[in-house]
């Protein structure tokens, strides 16, 4: 008995005639192996032996009354028990060492595994990534009724409420000796309904009164408002981000106030970019595609470097360096600041396109270098939900539906060029501050998305004793958009206050809402005055004294 208990694990478990010398007792909840449900051992040195052998015990066919092994009571005379001890597993998919490689399906499942763990964490870490850097592009602050669907009438202070107007501004940047000078502004306006777009170009050497600060051109209104701010405080705290931040929105509140007063357009929305986040955008994108209508060649230094520009007629791909330099290049051009706002539209339309096409927002890597170029290069008052209504505009916004747009672009040429005090600027035709004409140029393309959609017919007709009254209203209701019809003396000519009668009760909302703030009245629905033939009119306007005299509705 003692000689079978020093005897290794290994060593003569079979007698000379095969017979088995005893039984090992397995460990609990653990087969021996050669039990049902296990396959056979691989090696001959099992404990047990091999019981499927022919002299070996089989335990699918042991005897009825032999008691079963499992519940076998160990004797004195039997091998030792062996408990092997079960190793962990790692939970790390690569093989490890003395194990049999993996197969070919657990390689691919790793593979996989793996390589959607990358996916997702690059993919966590970009979305993580573009949403900070959102949201230091994306303040707030501007707003426009007309992004919402199905704007409430009351929201719209007035016409030309109806569009999105958006001032883009681009500027030299640090780089440059002036680089708060806004040598590019364009106006972006939207047409919500139509899904239309107009860009508008201001010449940069406008002369314009700016308030509080005299004539000036226009591209210095934005620095005038902006130093200002600053130099109401030390020198050594102007560089900081949060006073930054204040002069820069003063200079926008100096700019905007300057266009709305002089052209008559009221902006919603602002963006200011310098020359650093446009090129970087281009590339980002992969560069822009423009149809050149007219050769442009120009010795330039851009970044304190020379530069030679050469550009053909025809369809031509562009870096952003030079696109950067196409849309700066005036001096070679035959009507040098116009022609190079032209061009600057053009590619501002060539790169919409190309930011709205598919692959540029479905590319994470192209979102995270544009978002981390427009976090320090960019200063706008747009919401990341405006972006998103304005992204889905732009979407449905072809190209054949963007209409460029000039002062100085025959037929419309409203404006030439002047000396001032020995600087070249740009004034009215009309003549120096005169900007009637323009305004009403403006009006007329820019019409009211809901005025325009609505298509009201209007009646004006005169209900005082000053002659004409009635004409100079419906002149000024048709350089808003409106559909003008008749325009006649009313049968009375002793009205106080104007009436607006509202023949389609409320159908057309949007038109009763913008003469009723035009008027300062409520609309009724009767006539006052039987013997008035509407005709096919929806909205009767009978004018007032309380209009005789006042300058109200034209100072819009």
């Amino acid at each position: 008995m003692n000689e079978f208990r020093n005897k290794q694990p290994n060593q003569g478990r079979r007698s000379s005639n095969n017979s088995l010398d005893g039984f090992a007792q397995p460990t609990r909840g653990r087969r021996p192996e050669g039990s049902i449900g296990r396959t056979k051992p691989k090696s001959s040195d099992s404990m047990l032996g091999d019981f499927s052998a022919k002299e070996g015990l089989n335990p699918r066919s042991r005897p009825v009354n032999e008691p079963h092994p499992h519940k076998a009571k160990p004797s004195f005379d039997d091998e030792p028990i062996v408990v092997s001890k079960k190793k962990k597993r790692s939970i790390w998919p690569f093989r490890r060492k003395n194990k049999p490689p993996m197969s070919k399906k657990r390689k691919i499942i790793t593979g996989i595994l793996i390589f959607l763990f990358l996916v997702l964490g690059i993919g966590g870490f970009l979305a993580l990534k573009g949403y900070i850097n959102l949201h230091k592009v994306l303040k707030g602050g501007g707003g426009a009724a007309a992004l919402e669907s199905n704007v409430d009438p009351s929201k719209l202070k007035g016409e030309g409420d109806g569009r999105v107007n958006i001032l883009l501004l681009g500027r030299g940047g640090d780089e440059n000796d002036a680089p708060d000078l806004t040598d590019t502004i364009i106006v972006a306006s939207i047409d919500p309904i139509a899904n239309e777009a107009v860009l508008f170009s201001i010449p940069r050497d406008l002369y314009v009164p700016v308030s509080g600060s005299g004539s000036m051109k226009i591209n210095a209104a934005f620095a005038t408002g902006k130093n200002a701010e600053l130099s109401k405080v030390n020198s050594k705290q102007r560089n900081t981000p949060e006073n930054q931040k204040k002069g820069d929105e003063a200079g926008f509140t100096k700019l905007e106030e300057t266009i709305e007063t002089n052209l008559g357009v009221n902006i919603h929305y602002h963006t200011l970019v310098d020359f650093a986040a446009f090129r970087q955008a281009v590339d980002t994108v992969g560069g822009i595609d423009i149809n050149v209508p007219s050769p442009v060649a120009e010795n330039m230094r851009i970044d304190g470097k020379p530069y030679r520009l050469d550009v053909k007629a025809g369809q031509q791909h562009m870096d952003g360096f030079k696109a950067l330099a196409y849309s700066r290049t005036r001096h070679t051009s035959a009507r040098g600041d116009f022609d190079r706002a032209e061009r600057q539209r053009l590619v501002i339309i060539a790169l919409k396109e190309k930011i709205l096409s598919a692959g540029t927002f479905s590319n994470p890597a192209k979102i995270s270098s544009l978002l981390d170029n427009l976090g320090s290069h960019v200063t706008t008052n747009f919401s990341l939900e405006d972006m998103k209504r304005l992204y889905q505009l732009g979407g449905q916004i072809s190209q054949q539906k963007i209409t460029s747009v000039g002062l100085a672009d025959p037929p419309n040429n409203f404006v030439v060029t002047d000396s001032i005090a020995g600087q070249s600027v740009v004034v009215p035709r009309a003549g120096v501050g005169k900007y009637t004409e323009i305004k009403a140029y403006l009006r007329n393309v820019l019409k009211d998305s809901y005025i325009k959609n609505e298509n009201a017919n209007v009646m004006v007709l005169n209900g005082t004793g000053t002659a004409g009254l009635a004409t100079q209203k419906a002149d000024e209701l048709k350089g808003y958009g409106y559909n003008v019809g008749t325009v006649d003396n009313a049968p009375t000519r002793a009205y106080t206050k104007t009436v607006i009668v509202d023949l389609r009760n409320g159908s057309k909302k949007y038109t009763k809402n913008y003469l009723e703030k035009r008027y300062g009245v409520s609309a009724v629905t009767a006539l006052p005055d039987t013997t008035i033939q509407p005709g096919v009119a929806d909205f009767v306007i009978i004018i007032g004294n309380d209009q005789a005299n006042s300058a109200a509705s034209t100072t819009r």
